[in-house]
C-alpha cells in the first residue's frame, strides 16, 4: 500500500515537472511590463527577461534608476517613470505602454513595486505610515492593474503579483502583512473573474531576502526614529529594555536574509513563460520549509512558535 502511494506521489510530481517545463512560443514578440525596477527583484527580473529575449517595459520610480538600467541592457528594454500612488502617473504609463504594444496587447504585467515600514509593533507607527504602505503595496497595485487590464486581456496574457510569505501568515510588521493579505485576496478574486478571458494570475510569495527594503542600516535607523516618536504612554507600556531587545532581534533577522534573489525572479520568469504557470510560488527556503508548514498548524501552536522568543513589555501581566 505504502509503495503504491509513494509511486503515485512520484508520478504526480514527474507529470507536474514535465507539464511546467513547456514554454510559451514566440517569446521575443511578447511585451512584459514590470514595476519597481530601480533595484531589487524588479531590476533583476528586467535584466533576466531582457537576456531571455522578451521586450521589457521597465517602470522605475526615479530617472537615475531608469538610466542605470538602460545602460546595462539591450536596446529592446525601455523604461518609464512611474509612481503607483499617483493616478496621473498611472494613466501616463498606461498610455506609454499602449503606444508600444499596439494591437498585440500586453503579454505580462508584474506588480513588484512595494515598500516596508519600520520593523515596529503596530501601535508604534503613525497613521501616515499606514496610509503610505497601503497606497503603494495595495491601492497602487489595484489601480495600475485595472488600468492595464484591457491590454493584458487583449493578449490573453499574465499578471504576476508580488505578495510575501507574510501575506500567507502574519508574523510581524502588521501593516505590511495587512497590505500583502490584501494583495492575496485581490489576486484570488481577479484570477476567478478573468479565467474565461484566458488571462492567468500568479502570486509570488518571497521569504526574507536582502533588497533595498531590508537594507540593514536603513531599517535600523527607521526603527530607532519610530521609537523616538512614539507617545510617552506607549514607551512606558513597553519600556526601553523591550525596545533594545526588539532592536537586537530585528538586527539578527535582517542579517539572515538571503542574497540569492534569483530564487524569486526565477518564479516570476516561470509565471510569465510557462504554458502552465502556477497559481502561487513560494520563493525561498524559509518560505517553503518554515512559513508554509507553519500556516497549516493550529493557530495556538503557530502563535507559540512565532512569539516564544519575543521579549516581554515592561507592563506585561
Amino acid at each position: 500500500m505504502w509503495l503504491c502511494l509513494a509511486a503515485l506521489v512520484g508520478l504526480y510530481f514527474l507529470l507536474r515537472w514535465y507539464r511546467e517545463r513547456q514554454v510559451v512560443s514566440h517569446l521575443r514578440d511578447k511585451y512584459v511590463f514590470i514595476t519597481g525596477c530601480d533595484s531589487g527583484f524588479g531590476n533583476l527580473l528586467a535584466r533576466q527577461l531582457d537576456l531571455r529575449g522578451l521586450r521589457v517595459l521597465a517602470a522605475c520610480l526615479t530617472e537615475e534608476g531608469a538610466q542605470q538600467l538602460r545602460g546595462q541592457m539591450s536596446d529592446r528594454l525601455e523604461t518609464v517613470i512611474l509612481d503607483v500612488t499617483k493616478t496621473e502617473s498611472i494613466s501616463a504609463a498606461t498610455q506609454w505602454v499602449r503606444e508600444r504594444v499596439g494591437d498585440r496587447g500586453l503579454w505580462g504585467m508584474v506588480n513588484n513595486a512595494g515598500i516596508f515600514h519600520p520593523h515596529c509593533y503596530i501601535e508604534w507607527l503613525k497613521m501616515e505610515t499606514y496610509m503610505e504602505v497601503f497606497k503603494v503595496n495595495l491601492i497602487g497595485l489595484i489601480e495600475l492593474t485595472l488600468s492595464m487590464l484591457p491590454l493584458v486581456r487583449r493578449a490573453r496574457g499574465r499578471i504576476v503579483n508580488v505578495s510575501s510569505i507574510l501575506g500567507r501568515i502574519a508574523s510581524f510588521g502588521g501593516i505590511y502583512c495587512s497590505s500583502k493579505y490584501g494583495v492575496e485576496a485581490f489576486s484570488d478574486i481577479l484570477r476567478r473573474e478573468l479565467q474565461h478571458f484566458g488571462v492567468k494570475i500568479s502570486i509570488v510569495e518571497p521569504g526574507y531576502f536582502r533588497t533595498g527594503m531590508t537594507e540593514l542600516q536603513r531599517c535600523l535607523e527607521k526603527l530607532k526614529q519610530a521609537w523616538e516618536e512614539v507617545p510617552e504612554h506607549v514607551k512606558e507600556a513597553y519600556g526601553q529594555k523591550f525596545f533594545d531587545a526588539h532592536y537586537n532581534g530585528v538586527k539578527q533577522e535582517l542579517l539572515k536574509c538571503s542574497t540569492n534573489l534569483n530564487l524569486v525572479t526565477d518564479c516570476m520568469e516561470h509565471a510569465l513563460t510557462s504554458v502552465y504557470p502556477r497559481t502561487r510560488y513560494s520563493a525561498g527556503w524559509d518560505s517553503q520549509f518554515f512559513f508554509i508548514p507553519l500556516s497549516y498548524l493550529p493557530t495556538s501552536l503557530s502563535d507559540y512558535i512565532l512569539t516564544r522568543s519575543w521579549p516581554k513589555p515592561a507592563q506585561a501581566v
